[in-house]
């Protein structure tokens, strides 16, 4: 069986508040690991209407606290946004706190449109600080070094960080490092094949890792037939089709026809976007998993899915957890 995980944006759907969403972000964690969901991520955005995970080392301290053995962790941490020594006590402190349960996937880009970075007081020089980020970022979570800053908590936690990417950039970074990889499939899989290629044939072993362990992430919407899987589909297609028009706001309503609302060309930019996905029916949802997971080969695959009830949503994770444990 190849392990899944879940990747939560902490949607605000319309309709609802920001209250609402983090309500519905604990009650999913919970439900996930009763599921035997391996990890739930949370991702870093701002300034998004639909997305109440911005505070991402906040909540996953707040799910953290909530569940007992299910891992918790950032899909990800926009590094750029943070100094890497505030980073390293954040995560140190939860590891602290919940041992052995706390992952940290690291992102490149800001998580947010050009003003918002300014607001976040964000290095704004051309210069690519990433690499370097993230190994003084190991060095703070690694054994004490003599005359050295250190991280208190964090030295010595020895928090897993993964790197996150949609291009080959990332996949390089981590193989050199001899970290594990997430590709951002579930949003821009055009680079999947050759990212995943290059990260596993230019992977270096590491004291952290021996052999190259890669995740990709997939879409599901998942629902008793497949005609109800398509129209939980629709949310994210017209969240994403908002977002790239300009217009972000919270989770819409799903609509019966999709060509109605969203003109056609931005709807095959929207499809191309979520091609990696699994969408209908469990049988259908079975066929669609199978096929992603043979082609890529994946170590791990984490699942997300943005769907305007929460009902549904947690019906659509139980639909995948049943046909992945059987994969």
């Amino acid at each position: 069986m190849t392990p899944f995980s879940l990747l939560d944006l902490a949607p605000v759907s319309e309709g609802a508040t920001t209250a609402d969403a983090l309500h519905q972000t604990v009650s999913l964690a919970r439900h996930a690991e009763a599921l035997g969901y391996r990890r739930y991520w949370l991702a870093e955005h701002h300034a998004m209407p639909g997305i109440a995970s911005a505070a991402t080392a906040v909540l996953v301290g707040h799910v953290a606290a909530h569940t007992s053995r299910i891992r918790v962790g950032s899909g990800g941490i926009m590094l750029p946004n943070h100094s890497p020594l505030m980073v390293a006590e954040e995560f140190g402190t939860l590891a602290t706190l919940h041992p052995d349960r706390i992952d940290l996937g690291l992102g490149r880009a800001p998580g947010t449109d050009g003003r918002t970075a300014q607001a976040l007081r964000r290095n704004l020089d051309v210069t690519d600080n990433f690499p370097a980020d993230v190994m003084e970022l190991l060095r703070y979570l690694g054994e004490p070094q003599p005359d050295a800053i250190q991280a208190v908590p964090g030295q010595g936690t020895r928090v897993p960080v993964w790197i996150l990417g949609s291009s080959l950039y990332g996949a390089q970074l981590a193989a050199h490092l001899g970290l594990p990889y997430a590709f951002a499939s579930h949003f821009a899989p055009p680079a999947l094949d050759a990212a995943l290629a290059a990260y596993r044939e230019t992977f270096r072993p590491s004291d952290d890792l021996d052999r190259p362990h890669a995740m990709v992430a997939v879409n599901v919407f998942a629902a008793g037939d497949d005609a109800e899987g398509r129209r939980l589909r629709t949310s994210a297609q017209l969240a994403f089709a908002n977002l790239r028009s300009g217009r972000p706001g919270k989770l819409p309503c799903p609509v019966e026809d999709i060509s109605a609302h969203v003109e056609p060309a931005m709807l095959r930019v929207v499809d191309q976007a979520l091609a990696v996905s699994a969408t209908g029916g469990p049988e259908t949802v079975r066929r669609e998993l199978s096929a992603i997971i043979a082609r890529h080969r994946p170590d791990e695959v984490i699942l997300t899915g943005q769907i305007h009830d929460p009902a549904a949503r947690r019906r659509s994770f139980e639909i995948a957890a049943e046909v992945m444990a059987d994969l």
